[in-house]
């Protein structure tokens, strides 16, 4: 098993700047890919970012160049760095783990609003 707790959410302006954290306890060896998802209302929720073992990274196509994720192994923590903002961020952001079992895990969830 694998618990995932978020920290980081918050009201900001459009513009502004967010800094997003995960830190993931329990079967930390059986993690191969850690990332974010978004979920705004009434709309399913989406990919933002992942990033593997190794460091490689996935984004979305909307927040490339704007969102950035890292992985700290040695805190099993994974971050995500919000910048320049925008209204249509706003959502409630997920972390998630996929093991080498092929198990999903979720975090609770953190709410993100950019204010106009």
């Amino acid at each position: 098993q694998v618990q995932l707790v978020e920290s980081g959410g918050g009201l900001v302006p459009a513009g502004g700047s967010l800094r997003l954290s995960c830190a993931a306890s329990g079967s930390i060896g059986s993690i191969n890919t850690m990332g974010w998802y978004r979920q705004a209302p009434g709309k399913q929720r989406d990919l933002v970012a992942t990033i593997d073992r190794g460091g490689s990274t996935n984004y979305a196509e909307s927040v490339k160049g704007r969102l950035n994720i890292s992985r700290d192994n040695a805190k099993n923590t994974v971050y995500l760095d919000m910048n320049s903002l925008k209204p249509e961020d706003t959502a409630v952001y997920y972390c998630h783990a996929f093991s080498q079992f092929l198990v999903n895990y979720w975090g609770q969830g953190t709410q993100v609003t950019v204010s106009s």
